[in-house]
């Protein structure tokens, strides 16, 4: 059941996971553990070069299951549910991005921002409601949110548990690219399979270095920085590109992905 919960695609090196719990794709448990799964297994993966996470016309999640919150216990089983799905999703050392159409709204926003980027369709609404039910989205949302538009924006957005537009998500920051209703998976995918054709490996440490960067203070974030750059510097593609720029100038590597 729960495979049947995430479908996995390649295309040209990109790994797109789409979530199908239709209409709307509601995180229960049972969904989001398929997510984790597969999130470790395309950690795991050295042939995926980027991730697309999408779900459907109609929403990329819109929301958690409300009808898991009633169950005993529920608060510390859904959030541990949530968070070893998404700690999952971030951990992939590769690019992630989110193709959303349609509603990402709470948990499923708290899926778009576990992502590196997102690509949102013009139709697309985002938000945290949770504030309408008595509560707070408890998935990364009170921190991933500050983090992207800073305290005070994060604030209102979760206080007012308002929906937001496409094209005010994209001045807020929310999301990084705004195309037509219905396009955003293939916009997604070919955004994918550009950086899927650079120096991958060096992206997935950049990564790692600056989702760890940005909860240290200054100067042990630049020590992280400092052993990241050592790393990046004995793989492969480090030695191919700095090779090429000598021989044939900048912007010629062709790189393995190791």
């Amino acid at each position: 059941m729960a495979d049947a919960l995430v479908q996995r695609e390649r295309r040209d090196g990109v790994a797109l996971l789409r979530l199908d719990r239709p209409p709307l794709n509601p995180l229960s448990t049972t969904l989001l553990e398929a997510i984790g799964e597969a999130c470790d297994e395309l950690a795991r993966d050295e042939s995926v070069k980027a991730v697309v996470v999408t779900g459907n016309e109609r929403a990329l999640a819109a929301g958690a299951d409300v009808t898991e919150f009633t169950e005993p216990d529920a608060a510390p089983r859904v959030t541990a549910a949530f968070r070893g799905a998404f700690d999952a999703l971030v951990a992939i050392p590769r690019p992630v991005i989110a193709a959303i159409e349609g509603f990402a709204l709470g948990g499923g926003f708290e899926l778009a921002l576990a992502c590196d980027l997102r690509v949102a369709g013009d139709t697309a609404r985002l938000g945290f409601p949770e504030i309408l039910l008595g509560i707070f989205p408890g998935a990364g949302g009170t921190q991933r949110l500050p983090r992207l538009v800073g305290p005070a924006r994060a604030k209102e957005l979760i206080w007012s548990g308002r929906q937001v537009k496409a094209d005010e998500a994209l001045a807020l920051g929310l999301v990084d690219r705004v195309v037509p209703a219905g396009s955003a998976l293939d916009a997604a995918v070919e955004w994918a399979s550009t950086l899927g054709r650079g120096a991958v490996v060096a992206m997935g440490i950049a990564k790692r270095v600056i989702d760890a960067g940005s909860d240290l203070p200054m100067p042990e974030a630049l020590d992280v920085e400092a052993a990241g750059f050592a790393e990046v510097f004995e793989t492969e593609d480090a030695a191919t590109g700095i090779r090429s720029f000598l021989d044939d100038g900048p912007g010629k590597a062709t790189f393995s992905g190791r």
